[in-house]
């Protein structure tokens, strides 16, 4: 134990981590009962570089447990393999999170491994041989490296193993068949690799699994209806793959959570796959799926994803009974019909998605009551009459654009402390702006009917500010050149009558840089909006700023070569354009 207590006065530990001279006494270390042998060592995201001292960890032949994730290795010692693979009581070893590079070691000996982790390094090539000699494997992790080949079936002389991850790596071919030959497997991660083919029948023989994630591969094919018999199946994701044909009617007969997005697959929703009581969390969005959404729907959902489907109806109002449901996103569909007023119950809702369907009538008042939304997005619909004078007080976003709204801003609006994202364009609304936005970052009220002068804007805008197309008059107020980090400003088709915010206090230059993209794209656009004679602007050229008159009909281009600070070398040339007609 001494060359571990030295190891750690020259890490990241803290500097009274081997102050008592019993190891047992360590934070990095755990000892047996009786505090005479060490079985546990911790040394997990100290910074440790060189491998030269793992041999020597070795010789503590007590040892059942060592960790030594999240460091900086970058190799392990033969000897290593060698002294630590005669440690029968070793039974869990971590190299996971380190910096390691070159094929899988071989691992001779560790009759008592148990648990292999040696995920988020570099290793790679194929993987044969050199988990044959582990007899006691039960879980193996060698997710995100870089192995390629094909998925490897000799996984220890034990037929033991439980876990099996083997994600973010470059394996292809088929899912092998031989997989079934551990039958104790209750986990099975093969998630983003370049696998193809289909899903093999056979894996309804593994009777103990819960967990089977395949998403993001080159699958294909139907979704084998026998994975409806796995009693203990309690995950499923097969997302961003190929599949097609239908959804089979019993797979959420036992499943918690099932996540099938961007596939090919068609058809209806079978009408009782919403109401088995077990699922809670069900994602079936960018298919082809069609028809209406079944009615019957379990109360313990916690997430329900439809969107970009292509399916119709209208939306259930036996949804109100979702009191557990945090996510409804049934976006771009051909929905029809109103917005239930009873969605209001689903007192848990964070998130409303709704866009581009073909909903009509009122936003209901009722959904002011959803104190824990925070997103709501109902663009591109027909919804019609005025904006509720009430919305829900926790929204961050809310975008209600290209719809037929008519009337004013509510004022209440202002109260919406936590509202960062506010998209209102592309309606008939008419008033004025109300005067206190205080936390914005992106404001959309382009295409509208809305009037008088622009109030005091927030600092926080960062994005986007959009009035255009408006019957706003008067001078454009100079506090916009107080707008740090904005980066695009259209104030286009309205009737502004003067343009002293771009040279506000001698500021011009310095506001023209941060918008038209210094540090990032900016477009300014004031076009079709009054003029005064004489005024003073600006024609930008390179890095110089000069006078100049505005006559009545003018069309100003500034341009401006932008050079990146980190990429001196890639110069890119920006174009802000002032039209004024």
């Amino acid at each position: 134990m001494i060359t571990v207590s030295k190891l750690l006065i020259n890490t990241n530990s803290p500097r009274d981590a081997t102050k008592e001279p019993n190891p047992c006494s360590w934070i990095y270390v755990k000892c047996s009962p009786d505090k005479t042998q060490v079985t546990h060592l911790f040394l997990t995201g100290i910074g440790l570089e060189s491998s030269d001292f793992l041999p020597v960890i070795c010789k503590i032949r007590s040892l059942q447990w060592l960790d030594l994730s999240n460091n900086r290795l970058s190799s392990i010692p033969d000897e290593f393999i060698d002294v630590c693979g005669q440690i029968n009581e070793l039974q869990t070893l971590s190299f996971s999170h380190n910096y390691l590079v070159g094929p899988l070691p071989t691992f001779h000996g560790f009759e008592g491994l148990k648990t292999l982790d040696m995920s988020c390094n570099s290793l790679g090539g194929n993987i044969g041989s050199q988990l044959d000699g582990l007899r006691s494997l039960k879980s193996l992790n060698l997710s995100d490296n870089n192995f390629n080949g094909h998925v490897p079936i000799s996984l220890g002389m034990s037929m033991m193993l439980e876990e099996l991850q083997l994600s973010k790596n470059s394996f292809q071919g088929s899912i092998p068949s031989e997989i079934v030959s551990y039958k104790n497997l209750h986990r099975i991660d093969l998630s983003e690799n370049q696998l193809s083919g289909s899903i093999p029948e056979v894996l309804a023989n593994l009777t103990n699994l819960t967990v089977l994630v395949l998403s993001s591969n080159q699958l294909s094919g139907e979704i084998p209806t026998s994975l409806s018999n796995i009693q203990t199946l309690q995950y499923f994701a097969a997302n961003e793959n190929n599949f097609y044909g239908g959804v089979p009617s019993g797979l959420t007969r036992f499943l918690m959570h099932l996540e099938l997005w961007h596939n090919r697959l068609a058809g209806l929703i079978p009408p009782d796959f919403l109401s088995r009581p077990n699922v809670q969390f069900l994602d079936l969005s960018h298919n082809m799926l069609e028809g209406p959404i079944p009615a019957n729907v379990s109360q313990n959902f916690v997430i329900l994803r439809l969107g970009s489907n292509r399916m119709n109806g209208s939306i259930p109002v036996s949804f109100e009974a979702l009191a557990n449901l945090t996510h409804l996103e049934l976006e771009n569909n051909s929905l029809t019909g109103a917005i239930p007023p009873q969605l209001s119950s689903c007192k848990s809702l964070e998130v409303l998605n709704l866009a581009q369907n073909n909903l009509i009538g009122a936003l209901p008042a009722e959904l002011a009551g959803l104190g824990s939304l925070d997103v709501m997005q109902l663009q591109l619909n027909k919804l019609s009459g005025k904006i509720p004078e009430q919305l829900p007080d926790g929204l961050s976003t809310l975008d209600i654009s290209w719809n037929s709204l008519t009337g004013s801003i509510p004022s209440s609006i202002t109260g919406l402390n936590n509202l960062k994202f506010l998209y209102l364009q592309g309606n008939d609304l008419s008033g004025s702006i109300p005067d206190s936005l205080p936390y914005l970052v992106e404001l959309q009220l382009g295409q509208n009917q809305l009037r008088g002068m622009i109030p005091l804007m927030p600092l926080s805008l960062q994005t986007v500010l959009n009035l255009s197309s408006n019957l706003f008059e008067g001078p454009i107020p100079s506090d916009l050149s107080q707008l740090n980090g904005l980066r695009v400003l259209d104030l286009s088709n309205n009737k502004f009558s003067g343009f002293d915010f771009l040279y506000y206090r001698n500021r011009s230059r310095m506001f023209l840089r941060r918008i038209t993209g210094f540090d990032g794209v900016g477009v300014i656009k004031v076009i079709k909006n009054k003029t005064v004679l004489g005024r003073r602007c600006c024609r930008v050229e390179g890095d110089k700023t000069q006078p100049a008159s505005i006559p009545r009909h003018f069309l100003l281009s500034l341009s401006a070569k932008v050079r990146n600070p980190k990429h001196p070398n890639n110069e890119k040339k920006q174009k802000l354009e002032l039209k004024i007609k």
